[in-house]
């Protein structure tokens, strides 16, 4: 199961960047700005730092999710199926929100209130021409407020234990990095054909389908299995008496 949450979380990092593209677009150019008088090999360096900064981010934000699931959550998930179905609800919950429904905009308004008060710490890693400052700027960057990341951060709270919240905040910043490092040809594009082929709504029904299988296959498996060793006793009790 963690496999298919690593996995889905990338892709929903990967289908879902053209969105972080347009929340991100004007971070990447400031700092393509910032960089302008540097040498092309540091730059490749600074873009690398500032991205693994902003991956770091997500990665500590996935550890408290995760947290968060462990101790609230798993008290009331013992000897049940809880947790299979609450981890069925948020595929779902986030499917639809890849589909473009917008559940989480006010959580997006309240995150931005956040990301207000870090503006004075954002203009001190300007210019950015070292490596602690990408690295600063590319962890702030990963507080940026986003309905994507706020999704994500629901499959790290099911996630059972703060590492594993951690590893699949990680994966979904991992599958956000092409789009935001990519050349303007290439995001065009990426943009162009995960537009035209509605990949990203293709995810979101993936993940919509996966998370009501996760929930019903379990049970018709469960009814099936209990209505064969009904019938297994029942034959049984006929040769006992016969």
């Amino acid at each position: 199961m963690t496999m298919a949450l690593l996995i889905a979380a990338l892709l929903m990092g990967f289908f879902g960047s053209p969105h972080c593209l347009g929340m991100c677009g004007g971070i990447v150019a400031a700092f393509g700005l910032s960089m302008k008088d540097i040498s092309p090999a540091k730059k490749r360096g600074l873009i690398a730092t500032y991205h693994l900064g902003r991956l770091l981010s997500y990665a500590l934000l996935g550890l408290i999710a995760g947290l968060i699931g462990t101790t609230v959550l798993t008290p009331l998930m013992v000897g049940n199926s809880t947790p299979r179905i609450l981890l069925g609800l948020v595929l779902v919950f986030v499917g639809l929100t890849m589909l473009g429904l917008p559940f989480l905009n006010k959580l997006e308004r309240f995150g931005m209130r956040f990301w207000q008060t870090l503006a004075p710490l954002r203009t001190k890693v300007f210019p950015l021409n070292t490596i602690p400052k990408a690295l600063a700027a590319g962890l702030l960057w990963g507080f940026l407020p986003c309905g994507l990341v706020y999704g994500a951060l629901l499959i790290a709270v099911v996630g059972h234990d703060p590492l594993t919240g951690a590893v699949l905040m990680f994966a979904f910043g991992l599958g956000t990095v092409p789009m935001l490092v990519a050349t303007h040809e290439t995001v065009n594009w990426v943009r162009h054909h995960i537009g035209r082929l509605h990949l990203r709504q293709l995810n979101g029904a993936i993940m919509m389908v996966s998370g009501l299988a996760v929930i019903a296959v379990p049970m018709v498996m469960s009814n099936m299995h209990g209505h064969m060793n009904h019938e297994q006793m029942n034959h049984e009790q006929m040769n006992h008496e016969q």
